[in-house]
């Protein structure tokens, strides 16, 4: 009996950790269905990051291609080995995005069960933090996406529970891992260790177990983030926020790009600048983690959590300053606090509902007022657990590729062919066939110069071709790039179309003549057709630079 009776506690934290495990898988159901829906389906990010792995199978694609170039050069090291290593045991980089979030889902929601049971002793506490984590993730797709992002929770959270637990080698080891899939995350927890060198309660230094900490911490991201530093990838240097300013597209409201907004309240609260409060208060519930410190406050007890929780949300803010002070050298602002806002209110809420429904018991004392809290709490666990009943379901992002004449064309070319195109549908070549596009909006990011400067130079030279009257700037544009084929949707001639095709809006100041264009009336006629889905169509290059030069084509 007394080793029953021993037992019960863990046994019941185990209970409470499979149920929790299964709720996240749960969740997960959906998002597997969808991914594996048809075949050419794939993550919105993933379309930046995955894609040029495909290298890893078959080392000639994608040559000399500045796109897949770039964003091979940029991915974390610890990324790039995990897909490499599938890659070398025969499993497709397509197919790993999609296999990957459900152990990293189970991880994150297994790691902060043991967070939160770390910080509360409270297994229904834990609990429902990891419910509220997982339903903070469903309604985004950060975990969806497989990319670098998607590793970021778990080692957070796994970070945080070495430094909860004391265990030095396992912050240093975490610590690692951050440097070698999210680098940002490094600089997090080496400001929190930082933070925690100093007992504020007392108002003295802290203990020499935190000083060793804070060492290993210190060591450990000095290591990973050294090679960084060092870096040369090519595409320097970074931009300067003067120039980020100079260009149209960085304050483009809409715009893939957008930075700037003349807004206060959204730049420093919501997009790629702000605090992205509201994703930290997804789902809403997670509110409740604003009542925590009253919840404690003057209690005889302090809960032990709650300084940790606070550290890191400092910690985040001051990166997210530091971020802004030395813009873009740290990269977004926004990547320092969205995601570990997010956890830190979830676990929070989570110990504030036990607790308030805890207080609330003990203030009952007669037979209606706790049947009063046994009501309040059953709306309260309601709440939790169908809200996201009311959001419409998970967030994937999850794109499909339904231009499959086109796919199955441009797989049978040659590994070198580059496709010209101002269709949203360039966007999804890479993923789907393993060739090259001269540009795409999903590929236009500016925070390296070298690089933009190519992409956006390539964007406004191919809208200034697409619509020129002169045979002699798309002939020149086809030499120079050495495009093998130009993608034209249906209406791309119609004026709506400049309008509203996101490409061109991006660029505002492209240079655009008057006159008929001369590709309409070739596409229009269907002239050297390679390839047709609906109302797109696909043709060659080579024919449409004979026929603009007064050859016939064959």
């Amino acid at each position: 009996m007394a080793k029953e009776t021993t037992n019960q506690p863990p046994r019941r934290a185990a209970l409470w950790l499979l149920a929790t495990l299964v709720v996240a898988l749960v969740y997960y159901l959906p998002v597997v269905q969808e991914a594996f829906s048809t075949a050419n389906v794939i993550q919105d990010d993933a379309r930046q990051h995955v894609f040029w792995m495909q290298r890893y199978l078959d080392p000639a694609l994608f040559p000399g291609d500045l796109i897949a170039d770039y964003f091979q050069s940029v991915a974390p090291p610890g990324y790039r080995g995990l897909y490499w290593l599938a890659a070398k045991l025969g499993l497709s980089p397509l197919l790993l995005h999609k296999l990957l979030p459900l152990p990293l889902l189970l991880l994150t929601a297994g790691l902060c069960f043991a967070l939160t049971l770390q910080l509360s002793a409270s297994p229904p506490a834990a609990a429902i933090a990891s419910l509220l984590l997982t339903q903070g993730l469903s309604l985004t797709d950060a975990i969806v996406s497989a990319t670098p992002k998607a590793f970021l929770y778990p080692l957070l959270l796994g970070f945080l529970y070495a430094v909860a637990r004391g265990w030095r080698w396992g912050i240093a080891g975490a610590v690692v891992l951050q440097g070698l899939f999210y680098p940002q995350l490094v600089l997090i927890s080496a400001v929190l260790s930082g933070l925690r060198l100093v007992d504020w309660g007392r108002r003295r230094l802290a203990s020499r177990s935190h000083w060793l900490a804070a060492a290993a911490v210190l060591a450990a991201a000095v290591a990973v983030l050294l090679p960084y530093a060092l870096q040369s990838h090519g595409y320097g240097p970074t931009l300067t926020a003067a120039a980020a300013r100079s260009l149209p597209e960085m304050s483009l409201s809409g715009s893939r790009t957008q930075f700037f907004t003349t807004d206060p309240a959204a730049y420093w609260l919501e997009g790629r600048s702000g605090l992205r409060l509201a994703t930290a208060l997804t789902p809403v519930t997670n509110g409740l983690g604003l009542l925590l410190p009253l919840l404690v406050w003057r209690r005889s007890h302090k809960l032990v959590g709650l300084s940790l929780l606070l550290q890191v949300t400092v910690a985040s803010l001051i990166m997210f300053i530091a971020a802004h002070l030395l813009l873009f050298r740290l990269h977004l602002p926004s990547r320092y606090t969205q995601h570990s806002l997010r956890v830190v209110l979830s676990v929070a809420a989570a110990i504030a509902l036990v607790l308030l429904v805890r207080q609330t018991w003990r203030w009952a004392q007669r037979g209606w007022q706790r049947g009063l809290v046994g009501v309040f709490g059953g709306l309260l666990a309601a709440l939790v657990l169908l809200y996201p009943l009311a959001t419409g379901g998970s967030v994937t992002a999850y794109q499909v590729g339904r231009a499959v004449p086109f796919y199955e064309f441009l797989r049978q070319q040659p590994a070198n062919t580059l496709v010209a195109s101002l269709s949203s549908e360039a966007n999804n070549l890479p993923s789907f066939t393993g060739r090259s596009i001269l540009v795409g909006e999903e590929y236009l990011i500016p925070y390296h110069s070298g690089y933009y400067r190519q992409m956006r130079d390539r964007a406004l030279r191919l809208i200034e071709a697409q619509y020129s009257p002169d045979p002699q700037v798309v002939q020149q544009l086809i030499r120079d790039y050495g495009i093998t084929h130009w993608l034209l949707d249906g209406n791309a001639f119609n004026p709506r179309y400049r309008q509203n095709n996101g490409l061109m809006q991006m660029f505002p100041d492209a240079a655009i003549a008057g006159g008929v264009p001369v590709l309409q009336p070739l596409a229009q006629a269907e002239t050297c057709l390679a390839a047709r889905h609906r109302n797109r169509l696909l043709l060659d290059a080579a024919c449409l630079a004979r026929t603009l030069g007064g050859e016939a084509s064959p």
